[in-house]
Parts: C-alpha cells; structure tokens; sequence
C-alpha cells in the first residue's frame, strides 16, 4: 500500500529549510566516494545536479540522448529567469515571490515546496553570475531585470531572449569541469527505458545506446530523473522534438506515483499554426508582453491590414478585461482569452486563429534601437518562420502547449514514493501549482539541482555507506532487460502500414480538442474512448522500417508515441476526476459568469497522485491534501 507522505518540516515557513538543512544526516567525504548516483537528464535541472554531486565528490553516471547537454530543450527558454534580489527597490521579497507562485498557480501547490524555490532563488542568481552567465546590465553595471506575467515587479534577469540557452552554457561549463576531474561519466545517446529496483529501492536503469540499438544496464546507490516534460504530447507544442515523458513513465509503471498529470501550461504567444506540414510550433517570449500589446479588431472578419486599423477601431481586449495586470496576466489567462476572442469571431489571419501583438506604441516611446536591444533575436526569429518584419507590423500569436506543472509525485526531499528514486525539474510536480508563472521555469530547474538535491540525497546515502556497488548480474536487471526487449520487439512486429508520426498527430488532435485549453465532462469522456480506438489501430497498423539493432528514430518515436497513448489518457481522467476549473485546468461547467476559472476548495484543494494498475485500468487516485497557512485562500483576480 502507497502511502503519501510530502515530509514538510516543522515551524515558521521561513526557517523551515534552514532548520531542516541543519539537521539533514551527511555523508563524509571519503564515504562519497564509495557511492553512485546517476542522473537522467542533461538539461538544466539534470547538469546542474550532476555538476554539484559531482563537485560533493559522489561518483556521477550521467545520462543524455542528444550528442551534447548543449542540445537539452532547456536552451529554448527564452525570456528570462526568477530571483527575489529587490535590485529595481519596488517592493519583492522572498515572500512576494512565493506568494505570486501560489497565487499564479491558482493555490494547487505546497506552500512549503514553493517558499523554498522562492528563497534559493537568490542564491541560483548569484551563482550563474559567478560562472560568467551574461545577464543583461543596466546603465550602471549592475543586472537588468523586467516583468513577466501575474507580478507586479520586475524580478525577472534575462540575456536577451536566449536565457535559458546561457544559463544552459554555463551549467554546461560547470558539468564539464567534473566530467574533466573525473566524477561525473558522461554517457551521450542514451535512451533510459526502464527503471531497475532492488528489495524496493531505486538501483538502476536499463538504457538504448541510440547508435547501436545496444541495451545497457547502469546500476547506483540512486538514481535522479530530469528527464522534463510531457507537452509533446500534443504533437504540436513548443517543445523540442525529442522532449518525452518515456523515462517518467518507466518509473510509474515501477511503483513511483504520477501528480496532477492534467495540470498542462498553454503558452499565449506562439506563432500560430502556419500549414499542415509543421512538426513544432515556436514560441515567442512571455517577455514580449512587457512592450507588446495585444488586441484584435473591434469588428468581426475584419479584412483591413493592421497598420490600416485606427487606434478606435481595436480592442486591447487584456487592457479591457484586466486593468490591473494588462498585458502581464498570467499565461493561462492570457491563452483563453486569445481563445474567447477568436471563437467570438474576432479572431485574425487566414485561418482567425491568431491575435496580434503590436509594439508600434513602444518603438515610438522608445526608439526602435531600444527595442532591437532587448528583442533584437526574437524579431529575427519571427521574420525568419513568417516573413513578416516585426518592427513594422505587428506579430500574430495564438496559443500552444508547452510545460507541464503535473509530473513525478515528490516529497520535500524531491524524492518519489520509489526509495532512492529523486525527480527534479519539470519532471515532478512540485513548485507550480496549477499553472507555472513566467521565468520560475529555469529558477526551479537550477534551484533543485544546485541548491537542493544536494543536501536532500545526502540524508538518504547516508544510510547506503555500507551498501557495496552493485553488479547487473542479477535477476533483477535481467527481467528488466528482458522487459524492454519484448516492448521493441512488440512494435517492431507490427509491420503495418502506417507511420508514427501520423499516429502522434491524430493523438495530438484528440488530446488538443478534448483536454487541451478548455475541457468539459463530454469531451474528455469521448477523448478516452477515441485515445482508446487509436491506440489499438496504433498496435495493429504502425510502421517501424529497419531493425532494433541499428540506428534507429522510428523506433525511437514509434516507443515514446507508445507511452503517450497511456499518458494522455491519464492527463484525461485526471481531468475527468478534477469537478472545478483552476489555473490552467479549466473545465467548462465550472466558470464564473465572468468566464474566470471557479474553483472548488472544499473538495479539491489536494494532489492528486495516481497508481499505476495497467494499460486501460483505471488508476488509483490517491490524495495529498493541501493545508495553507501562510495565503489566505481566495479567488484568483487579476483584475
């Protein structure tokens, strides 16, 4: 029997961490040295973890399926990331910072969990600046910071729109040196497929040399998944191709509980859908919300140009609705009412699926000069896909999948209900509630590798000084090899007629249409039985051309496309189980007469972590209440 138990510490929310940091077991130096952690994941959460475990002197086997670290889908953070420093004096703190956390993600997250990515915040700064990161500097020298959505201060540092691409350099850099000293191994092109246990315990992970078609058996003391998100799941979103949820899912059908899987962020400045051909959408900064300004016509099929529209004939629809906030409201605020708009016929472009966002106000307050210097890249990037220069018209956006708030269960230890299987970053569930704040992405990403796991794995291995290496000739990682190697040879029987990518884009369609950005009792029933259909023509019909034993990407697709049948129907039964909207779960029978999400407090404010119980069985819900007593609990109102 699971039990849940989150393990929050004792006292005043602002000393909980520090107390519980005093009083966590330790691991002595030398004893480091006898034990092994791998790590899944080269991203920004997975590099940042390696780097420091590395740095503590824990022997680190590192695990990434691109080439290089360099390519982990955390370089596609664009607009900046999160730290409490109070540099422009306009009134954040720590507190602040946390409280717009649980307030932006609707009150569906650990008070504890959240005040402490709060709080590490600062330190996460100060450490990407010492290793050269460079950050944007004002006229002073000192960093530059603006705002993101749901805030009403400028906390967010940023490298112009390549953020998470400099911050991923420099934790690049800081993996690198270990790999050179020689505590950490770098193993590239390696797909995790399943998770080893022994006596009930993390101990390995059984991995697919992307090369060779080689299954691999790693075994460690413990094992750290930062394997980030699911948004693929959708086929289109603005995640990298090869972003997946196969190692996640891997350790949920081993035992480890999936939280809040429904829990999906829809970004509001994608660039729209532009042919049936895509195979990604591209995502345009949040940041450009603070000199952009969003509006769509005041009249329906509007067939005028943009720059032919009067200031009175346009509705600053967010301006209208939102006077407080403006521009800056949440994402998933923002992203429905783009939707409201549009399904109201308002909507702009060939296909009335897109609003504009116009800087036309800023570069004449400005200077055009000014604009370039903050957004100069990501104009480039929006001319290059669409052809259109931003300078002189405005950008048209709609709305796309991207992050996922739901993920791995985790304690306060970032550990799963797997002992010694830790989840860290978009993996697990923690920080983000209901719907994530801009910028808190690539803070929680860091905050859990450098500043956290650290100190929390420790706590556990020091109870493993004893436990001798452990060898892959044993009963257990032969069944789970064996394991894997009935799963491709499963899809690779099939040997039918169609390709995997067709399936991944009609699974998409159905989880869009049917649990995407507005959900309701009669969709997500008809999404599960048309997930439910597909899935068998899937396991009738799918193509994999080639062997197993080479050089693979089809392979590689058609396993992960396998897994995302399963997900997509938990994301839905989630969705199905969850009678109240909040963040960005909003299902339509649970909305304001203002058409804001309702909440439902008395029954619903708890985690919900599922069992895994098989294929098409219904999961077994299990609930982690949440107790607030530092925010009151009160409508969301950005108004």
């Amino acid at each position: 029997m699971i039990k849940l138990e989150s393990k929050i510490p004792q006292g005043p929310l602002a000393d909980k961490w520090n107390n519980y940091k005093s009083h966590l077991s330790l691991v002595s130096p030398a004893n480091k040295k006898k034990l092994d952690i791998i790590v899944v994941g080269t991203g920004l959460s997975g590099a940042s973890s390696a780097s420091a475990l590395g740095e503590l002197g824990y022997n680190v086997k590192v695990f990434c399926f691109q080439d290089s670290s360099r390519r982990a889908h955390s370089v596609a953070a664009q607009g900046g990331i999160n730290a409490a420093k109070n540099y422009k004096n306009d009134g954040d703190s720590v507190y602040r910072l946390f409280y717009d956390m649980i307030k932006g993600g609707d009150f569906r997250a650990r008070e504890a969990n959240v005040y402490r990515a709060a709080e590490v915040s600062n330190l996460v700064i100060d450490h990407f600046s010492a290793m050269g990161v460079p950050f944007a500097r004002d006229y002073g020298g000192g960093l530059d910071t603006r705002s993101f959505g749901g805030v009403q201060v400028s906390r967010t540092f940023y490298a112009k729109g390549q953020t998470g691409q400099q911050c991923l350099l420099g934790t690049y850099s800081s993996l690198n040196r270990q790999i050179a000293k020689g505590n950490v191994t770098l193993y590239t092109r390696r797909d995790m497929l399943d998770l080893v246990m022994v006596d009930g315990k993390a101990r390995g992970i059984i991995t697919r040399n992307l090369l060779t078609g080689e299954l691999e058996r790693h075994s460690a003391h413990a094992v750290v998944l930062a394997t980030g998100g699911y948004g693929t799941v959708f086929y289109l979103s603005t995640l990298a191709l090869g972003s997946n949820s196969s190692a996640a899912w891997a350790a949920h059908k081993k035992g480890a509980l999936f939280a809040n899987p429904s829990f999906i962020q829809i970004h509001p400045t994608s660039i729209p859908v532009l042919n049936d051909y895509q195979s990604k959408l591209t995502l345009m900064s949040e940041s450009l919300r603070n000199d952009g300004r969003v509006w769509v016509p005041k009249e329906k099929d509007e067939k005028r140009k943009p720059n032919d529209i009067p200031e009175e004939d346009r509705d600053y629809y967010l301006e209208r609705r939102y006077p407080a906030f403006g521009n800056l409201v949440p994402r998933d605020v923002a992203s429905r009412a783009a939707k409201e708009r549009c399904d109201a016929g308002y909507g702009v472009g060939d296909t009335g699926l897109s609003v504009y966002l116009d800087f036309k106000d800023a570069i004449n307050k400005q200077g055009e000069k000014v604009i370039a210097d903050k957004y100069g890249n990501l104009f480039e990037m929006y001319e290059k896909i669409t052809g259109i220069n931003p300078y002189r018209e405005p950008m048209r956006i709609y709305p796309a999948g991207h992050y996922t708030m739901g993920g791995l269960w985790v304690d306060y230890n970032l550990m799963t209900t797997i002992p010694g299987l830790y989840s860290v970053g978009e993996s697990n569930f923690s920080d983000h509630g209901a719907n994530r704040l801009g910028a808190s992405s690539l803070m929680q990403c860091s905050g859990d590798g450098y500043f956290i796991l650290p100190y929390t794995i420790g706590d556990y291995l020091s109870d493993e000084i004893r436990t001798p290496r452990f060898s892959t000739d044993t009963p257990e990682f032969e069944e789970a090899e064996k394991e894997v190697k009935e799963r491709i040879a499963r899809v690779m029987a099939v040997n039918g007629t169609q390709t995997v990518t067709s399936f991944h884009r009609r699974l998409g369609k159905i989880l869009w249409d049917s649990c995407g950005m507005v959900r309701s009792k009669e969709g997500l029933e008809k999404g599960i039985e048309m997930l439910d259909q597909l899935e068998e023509e899937f396991w009738k019909e799918v193509k994999v051309p080639g062997t197993a034993d080479e050089y693979n990407q089809e392979l590689e697709k058609a396993l992960r496309v396998a897994d995302f049948f399963e997900v997509g129907r938990l994301m839905c039964q989630d969705a199905l189980d969850r009678d109240e909207s909040c963040g960005a779960h909003f299902r339509e029978e649970f909305q304001s007469p203002q058409g804001e999400a309702q909440r439902n407090d008395a029954e619903f404010a708890h985690v919900s972590a599922y069992e895994y119980a098989g294929n098409k069985q219904k999961p077994v819900l299990h609930k982690e209440p949440l107790v607030f007593e530092n925010v009151e609990l009160k409508e969301r109102s950005y108004k």
